[in-house]
């Protein structure tokens, strides 16, 4: 007699919106407030800064539209891992995924925890340095809290995710508009010879575009819950042949 099977599926509950900002939200980290002076630092003048932060949005940029294209093909949750699993084989999967968990993950949202608690202690110790003791406990608690709202909530995680993506954004916007309405002033100054001093060499240029690259980071995070999405293969396909039909129109001009 044939047992009956139970197939395990994760629950749809993460929507357009939520989607956007679970990409949105993780690529505006605390990476793109700290990597700027590391960069510039790094690569010696503002304009090849500008380049080297242009070069690393292209590439994330190709990078979000490959991962787009495996989340309609292979529309299973795990990333990288499922990806490796159905291509390579267990055996590269398994080593990808025990690298991942116990040196990658931890170490990415070690770094960023610790930006987060230098923030946050930042305000009560003026121009002091803050205890390395107090930022390490305060880190602590934030990976905690994060842990237990994703436990919890699919819904709770995804809210939060909209509201700091919005908070982000937001921030982001202010220092934007305070730069052009400098520009406006003609503050223009830093980009007055703006390639000088600039370090060809592979170690500065590597180091800038490691910091650059760090801040963008997060493209390929949706495809990681693939399967609590809203019909992907719908909303991603959509948009992907919208985009073929675009370019296909436009190359028939010609």
């Amino acid at each position: 007699m044939e047992s009956d099977k139970q197939i395990f599926s994760l629950r749809r509950e993460v929507g357009l919106v939520g989607a956007v900002s679970f990409i949105a939200g993780t690529m505006i980290g605390s990476g793109i407030f700290i990597s700027p002076q590391y960069v510039l630092s790094a690569i010696g003048s503002p304009g090849a800064s500008l380049v080297v932060w242009a070069c690393c949005g292209v590439i994330a940029m190709l990078g979000g539209l490959c991962y787009a294209e495996l989340g309609t093909v292979i529309p299973e949750s795990g990333g990288e891992f499922i990806y490796i699993l159905r291509t390579a084989g267990k055996v590269v999967a398994y080593m990808y995924v025990f690298t991942y968990v116990i040196v990658m993950r931890p170490a990415s949202a070690t770094g960023i925890a610790l930006s987060v608690a230098e923030y946050v202690v930042a305000p009560f110790y003026g121009g002091c340095t803050p205890p390395q003791l107090l930022v390490k406990c305060v880190a602590a608690g934030g990976i905690m809290v994060v842990a237990t709202v994703n436990c919890l909530s699919v819904r709770s995680a995804t809210a939060i995710q909209v509201v700091t993506m919005a908070v982000k954004v937001v921030a982001l916007t202010g220092i934007v508009l305070h730069g052009v309405v400098m520009l406006f002033q003609g503050r223009t100054e830093n980009f007055d010879k703006s390639f000088e001093g600039t370090n060809v060499g592979v170690s500065s240029t590597g180091i800038a575009f490691y910091q650059g690259l760090w801040s963008f980071d997060g493209w390929n995070t949706l495809n990681y819950l693939t399967e609590e999405l809203k019909q992907p293969e719908v909303r991603v396909s959509v948009f992907i042949n919208e985009r073929r039909c675009k370019y296909n129109h436009a190359f028939r001009k010609y």
